[in-house]
């Protein structure tokens, strides 16, 4: 499972010009599942990213997680994650989970997320959505469970 979290000040994401998930200050979560990917990446990663300490804290430092200041996430589902730009010039994605699947674990992630204690919003699985946000400092992140293996 992939994700590609950015701190922000603020975030918004609509289809069709309607609003259907909105935040403050906390973390947007471009996400991607994928093939052979099951709940248990969507638990590590939901819990790695509640743990992961990108806000500053009295001294300056990224030593706070988005728990710890009362932050909320902004889940989008992003298949293009899975992108495999090795040969030519037009990426490949047979790397992503299959449809049914990827929704299904995005639903798992936003529960887990949910589960320590942030608030998630979310956008619609497989939905045409345009995304605002305004990027703090900037930070941005790359996680892959694949990578912890």
């Amino acid at each position: 499972m992939r994700a590609l979290i950015q701190r922000v000040t603020q975030a918004r994401v609509t289809v069709e010009g309607e609003t259907v998930g909105q935040i403050g200050a906390g973390l947007l979560i471009l996400m991607c599942a994928m093939r052979g990917d099951n709940d248990a990446e969507a638990v590590q990663l939901a819990a790695r990213i509640a743990k992961l300490r990108i806000f500053r804290d009295t001294a300056g430092k990224m030593n706070l997680s988005v728990k710890d200041t009362g932050g909320a996430a902004l889940v989008v589902s992003q298949f293009t994650l899975a992108a495999d730009t090795r040969r030519g010039n037009r990426p490949g994605f047979s790397e992503a989970a299959a449809s049914d699947e990827g929704k299904r674990l995005y639903q798992v992630f936003g529960e887990q997320l949910h589960s320590h204690g942030i608030p998630v919003e979310r956008g619609v699985f497989g939905a045409d959505m345009a995304v605002e946000l305004t990027n703090s400092g900037p930070v941005t992140i790359w996680l892959d469970t694949a990578d912890r293996h």
